[in-house]
C-alpha cells in the first residue's frame, strides 16, 4: 500500500496526532484539577467542578495510553529511550495521575472538611505535575538528551531528575502548564454557570495571556540561543532501522531551519498564539469557541514542537550522530503497515463514540442538580 519511507512519514503524523488527542481530551482534565480550589470556593462549588470531568477523565486517558502504545510499537528505539531516560520523570506523572480516580472516590467517603481538603489537594498535585512534567520533557528533547550508542547498539544514558529541570525546560513546563489550565477553564466556564463560570473564564484569561507570554519567550530562546540539530547524511530513508551511521551537526537556530524549507508549518506557532489569545478573548462569552480556541492552541503548540525537531525524535547531547530520526528508529515496514491498517479501522470508531459520550452528557453540570441526586455524583 504504502512504501516505507511513507509509511515512516505517516506514523510520525499518527504520533502527533495522537500527542494532541492527548492534550485536548485529557489535558482539560489537568486544567480542571489544577483550577480546582482557585474556581470552587466552597465544598459544593469544588464537588461541581470535579463532576463536570468525572463522567470523562477515564475515556479521554485513553488517548495518553494510546499514545505510549503507538511508540511502544511504531517506534520502539523512542520508547526504550524515553522510558528509560526519563523514567523518574515518568513516575511522577504515573504516581500523579493514581490520585485523580484515587481523590474522585474517596473525597465524599467522609464528611469532614480536613479530609476533604486533603483529597482536593492531591487532585491539585494530579493536575498540575503531569501538565508541568510533559512540557519539561519536550523542552529536554529541544535541548538533546544525554545519551549514546555503542557498536552493539547498547544504550547508555548520563542524566537524571536533576538534570532535567532546567531553565529552558521549566520554561516549556511553564508553556505546558498555561496551556492546559487555560482549556481546563475553558471547559469549566462551558460545563458551569453562575460564579464558578465566571471564576473558570477569568482563570482562562489569565493563564491564556501567560502561555502567549511564555510561548514567545520559548520561541525567541529556540530561534537565538538553543543549539538545534542537523541531519547532514543519512543512510536509506526505506532501509533496515538503525541509529548508527548517519551524520548530525550542531547548529545554532537550527531548530528554525524547517520553516524557511517549508514556509506552510509557520501556522503551527501562529495557531498556537492565535488559539490563546482567541480563548482569552472568548472565555465567558462564547464559551463552546472559547473552548475550540484553546483545543487550537494545544493543537499548534504541540505542533510547533514536532515541525522543529522534524526528522528527529530523539537528538542526543552526547553524540549527535546517534541521534534518533524518523528514518532509524521505527518498526519495520510490515509492522507499521499491520498498525496504519488497525488504526484506520478503530480510529474511527473511538472519535465517534466519544462524540456520542459528550452529545449524551452536554448542557452544564449545576449544585441544584447534585443536590437531587446526592449518590449519582462524586
Amino acid at each position: 500500500m504504502f512504501d516505507y519511507e511513507t509509511l515512516r512519514v505517516l506514523w510520525w503524523a499518527l504520533l502527533g496526532i495522537l500527542l494532541i488527542g492527548f492534550a485536548v481530551m485529557d489535558g482539560f482534565d489537568l486544567g480542571v484539577a489544577a483550577l480546582l480550589p482557585i474556581v470552587g470556593r466552597s465544598a459544593d462549588e469544588r464537588r461541581v467542578i470535579i463532576n463536570t470531568v468525572g463522567p470523562v477523565w477515564e475515556g479521554n486517558q485513553v488517548w495518553l495510553v494510546l499514545g505510549a502504545g503507538a511508540i511502544f510499537a511504531a517506534w520502539p528505539a523512542l520508547y526504550a529511550l524515553a522510558f528509560s531516560s526519563f523514567y523518574l520523570a515518568m513516575l511522577l506523572v504515573l504516581l500523579a495521575l493514581i490520585l485523580r480516580p484515587v481523590g474522585f472516590v474517596f473525597r465524599g467517603k467522609i464528611d469532614d472538611a480536613r479530609w476533604r481538603r486533603a483529597w482536593d489537594t492531591a487532585l491539585v498535585i494530579s493536575g498540575v505535575v503531569p501538565a508541568l512534567v510533559f512540557g519539561v520533557a519536550f523542552g529536554n528533547v529541544l535541548e538533546g538528551v544525554p545519551f549514546n550508542y555503542d557498536a552493539d547498539l547498547r544504550l547508555s544514558y548520563d542524566g537524571g531528575l536533576w538534570s532535567l529541570l532546567n531553565p529552558f525546560a521549566l520554561l516549556c513546563g511553564l508553556v505546558s502548564l498555561s496551556m492546559l489550565i487555560a482549556h481546563g477553564g475553558s471547559y469549566l466556564a462551558l460545563k458551569t454557570e453562575g460564579a464558578i463560570a465566571a471564576r473558570a473564564a477569568r482563570a482562562t484569561r489569565i493563564a491564556a495571556l501567560l502561555m502567549v507570554l511564555s510561548f514567545g519567550v520559548a520561541g525567541w530562546w529556540v530561534a537565538r540561543h538553543l543549539t538545534g540539530y542537523q541531519l547532514i547524511s543519512a543512510l536509506a530513508h526505506d532501509g533496515p532501522s538503525n541509529p548508527i551511521g548517519k551524520t548530525v551537526a550542531t547548529a545554532a537556530r537550527a531548530w528554525t531551519g524547517n520553516y524557511g524549507r517549508y514556509p506552510w508549518m509557520m501556522l503551527a506557532p501562529l495557531l498556537g498564539f492565535a488559539g490563546a489569545l482567541c480563548g482569552a478573548i472568548c472565555a465567558g462569552r462564547l464559551r463552546m469557541l472559547g473552548f475550540v480556541a484553546t483545543a487550537l492552541a494545544c493543537a499548534g503548540v504541540i505542533l510547533t514542537a514536532g515541525f522543529s525537531l522534524f526528522p528527529f525524535l530523539m537528538p542526543s547531547s552526547l553524540n549527535p550522530s546517534v541521534s534518533l530520526t524518523v528514518w532509524d528508529s521505527s518498526s519495520s515496514a510490515n509492522t507499521l503497515a499491520t498498525m496504519a491498517f488497525v488504526t484506520a479501522l478503530f480510529l474511527p470508531i473511538i472519535l465517534l463514540y466519544t462524540a456520542w459520550v459528550y452529545r449524551v452528557l452536554r448542557g452544564p453540570v449545576t449544585q441544584d442538580a447534585i443536590m437531587r441526586d446526592p449518590h449519582g455524583f462524586y
